[in-house]
């Protein structure tokens, strides 16, 4: 577990952006082939629809699109950058970083260092609190970091438990000196004797891609979903609250949960056990599905675009995932 919290030095949020791709997949399509109804994916989950990349969209694409936002949001140039960092399970490829191509084409500078990050759905959270370290280091330059997950390409369209959840996306955010949301503290732990309930098991070292792994499947995403909610009802609501007690704030004083989009179903549960109102839940579940590490960053986006942060309010993002991972971020509206 890593926890730490911020000196006087006002690191903060300076800007935000999101990018969904623009085909909408309706439950009854999502769940067209794994032997469910799309009135039972609702039941289940709350999400309505969500968003699949075209055939020529890659996860940097999407990256590009919420870069491009965020940094107009901030008023930064890409050129200024110290850092863009994309936190991704879905790479274009095994390498180079995706990272490498997103800077490339928003036209970071040669002294941009540009690096992927995988924690899976924390992946923001990850990229966040490493990135937020070193605005400092690289002399006060902003940094640009980036949750980006096209999900669609590694789910079997028989598997009810992921096919019907998953969807497409990419959010930013610039992170420099000062910002309308300043860092307070930052969480990052993982529990990795979890680690077998989320995974792709072919495509890396243990599991080269063979006509075998092809055949198998093992190149599609699997979860245990009832192990993945026995963890969040395990760990993740006891380490929000004991996060947010180590830095002297009850649950019902935040402004707003931002947490990982697992499913609406999954959401109200959290904040009940928290004794969080719902309406102070951000959510963006319903029209876009879990979109991985980016759930967090696109959802926050639109918080930040919606006019409900005020001044002294505190913000929580709050993601969890794979490995199994969790990242937090507490911030405080300026």
């Amino acid at each position: 577990m890593l926890t730490y919290s911020r000196g006087d030095r006002p690191i903060g949020v300076l800007g935000t952006g999101s990018y969904l791709p623009g085909r909408v997949v309706t439950n009854d399509e999502a769940a067209e082939h794994a032997g469910v109804t799309g009135d039972w994916v609702f039941e289940k989950t709350a999400i309505r629809q969500r968003r699949w990349a075209k055939p020529d969209e890659a996860t940097s694409d999407l990256a590009i699109g919420a870069a491009r936002v965020a940094l107009a949001d901030a008023g930064v140039d890409a050129a200024d950058l110290a850092l863009v960092v994309v936190a991704t399970s879905t790479p274009d490829s095994p390498q180079p970083p995706t990272a490498s191509v997103v800077a490339h084409e928003i036209g970071a500078g040669r002294g941009t260092a540009a690096f992927d990050v995988n924690a899976v759905c924390s992946g923001f959270s990850y990229g966040l609190a490493v990135a937020e370290r070193l605005v400092t280091a690289a002399g006060d330059r902003p940094a640009l970091v980036i949750g980006a997950d096209v999900y669609s390409r590694i789910l079997s369209p028989q598997d009810r438990r992921t096919v019907v959840l998953f969807g497409d996306g990419a959010g930013a955010a610039v992170i420099g000196v000062g910002g309308a949301h300043r860092v307070v503290a930052t969480r990052l732990l993982s529990f990795a004797e979890a680690r077998g309930l989320i995974g792709v098991a072919a495509g890396g070292s243990r599991l080269p891609a063979s006509e075998q792994t092809l055949h198998d499947g093992s190149h599609h995403f699997r979860m245990d979903g009832r192990g993945v909610r026995e963890f969040i009802d395990t760990h993740v609501v006891s380490g929000i609250a004991e996060f947010l007690a180590e830095h002297g704030v009850a649950p019902h004083r935040l402004g707003h949960l931002v947490p990982h989009q697992a499913n609406g179903r999954i959401l109200a549960s959290m904040a009940e056990r928290l004794g969080l109102p719902f309406d102070r839940v951000a959510t963006t579940y319903a029209a876009y599905g879990n979109t991985g590490a980016a759930a967090v960053p696109i959802t926050y986006d639109q918080l930040c675009r919606s006019g409900r942060v005020h001044a002294g309010d505190l913000v929580l993002l709050a993601a969890f995932g794979g490995g199994m991972s969790m990242g937090m971020t507490l911030l405080r509206a300026g």
